[in-house]
């Protein structure tokens, strides 16, 4: 009980979650940025299914400012993603404020700061996790970049480094103190990596400092919406930042929602969704890479899950991904609705 009626006091008085300026509904969806899954056409359609709010996949400042083509390429946005937030990461300060003014000609609504990645590659550099094993340089380069913009800079990041040096509840109140305007807590420290159970208590006891006013989002396991309804209501926080439960399921926003709205489960997603959906995402891939192979191999992750719990799938799933054509590609998905078509999988 505690924890709703002080996540209660904590929204403004039209009981709407707010990052800076931008007035979210109550509990709002965010949509994780995830390296190779979130790119702008799989965002817009999280975001048609039900997303609030979405990031980028995380972006290198070393790259942007060097002019890496990669890393120039996700700076992309659709209009119909807003609001929008582009992630970026560094340790080092000058190339980060470097970053920000390269970020903000993409005209995002959000800066958020990637503080949680834990890959050896970016961790080694002192930047994602890395950062957590120095807490002075973390709040100095959130308070460096707040004063560099007049955008909301937000942040992502873990407990902790390890379960010895959990301090996420000073964290988030120093982060809060310099200007960060929202913080998107993952569960796990960085020496557990994504094993073992998220633990979503240690975020809620920074939702639940009384001089926290900023939004506490949880990350997580939310991989149910029986989960993302514990998060709210035991756990009092204010939003749910999802990653692995979308990909190939841009539809988890929309079945999250239906179960806050109504207490049961939408109907299983039919095959001419599913077909659907793919099809439309192939499409899009194809119109922001402009190469028709670059498209098609760009989708191939996605059609595991796509397409997952369908019995004796594996024909198709093979041709799906192993076509380097689009025409080849699109005539399996028009197979897998011949033959799949009159069926519902759960």
């Amino acid at each position: 009980m505690t924890f709703i009626c002080i996540f209660v006091a904590f929204k403004n008085k039209n009981g709407l979650v707010k990052i800076g300026d931008i007035e979210l509904n109550d509990f709002p969806l965010l949509l994780a940025p995830m390296e190779d899954v979130s790119d702008p056409p799989f965002r817009a359609l999280c975001k048609e299914q039900g997303a609030d709010v979405v990031y980028t996949e995380f972006i290198s400042s070393e790259g942007l400012i060097r002019d890496a083509a990669k890393s120039v390429k996700k700076l992309d946005i659709y209009e119909k993603e807003r609001p929008v937030g582009i992630q970026i990461f560094g340790a080092n300060l000058d190339s980060m404020l470097r970053t920000v003014e390269i970020v903000e000609q993409s005209k995002p609504d959000i800066i958020d700061i990637n503080f949680g990645c834990p890959v050896k590659k970016v961790v080694s550099k002192g930047a994602g996790a890395g950062i957590l094993k120095d807490i002075d340089m973390m709040v100095a380069l959130t308070a460096a970049m707040v004063k560099h913009t007049d955008l909301p800079i937000t942040v992502k990041t873990r407990l902790g480094w390890d379960e010895s040096s959990i301090r996420i509840v000073e964290v988030a109140e120093r982060l809060q103190d310099v200007g960060c305007k929202a913080i998107s807590i993952h569960g796990r420290t960085r020496a557990q990596m994504y094993k073992g159970d998220a633990d979503w208590t240690p975020i809620a006891a920074v939702k639940n400092n009384s001089r926290m006013h900023i939004p506490v989002f949880g990350n997580g396991d939310v991989n149910t919406p029986e989960a993302a309804v514990k998060m709210r209501d035991e756990y009092g926080l204010d939003g749910a930042m999802i990653g692995r439960a979308s990909i190939g399921n841009p539809w988890f926003f929309k079945q999250v929602k239906h179960f806050f709205e109504t207490g049961t489960h939408m109907a299983p997603i039919t095959i001419a969704e599913r077909v659907a959906i793919a099809k439309r995402h192939l499409e899009m891939e194809i119109a922001w890479k402009e190469k028709e192979i670059l498209g098609v191999l760009e989708t191939r992750r996605h059609y595991g899950t796509y397409f997952k719990g369908i019995p004796n799938f594996k024909e198709y799933r093979m041709k799906m991904v192993t076509s380097n054509s689009a025409e080849e590609v699109y005539a399996t998905f028009d197979e897998v609705l011949s033959k799949f078509g009159n069926h519902i999988f759960a």
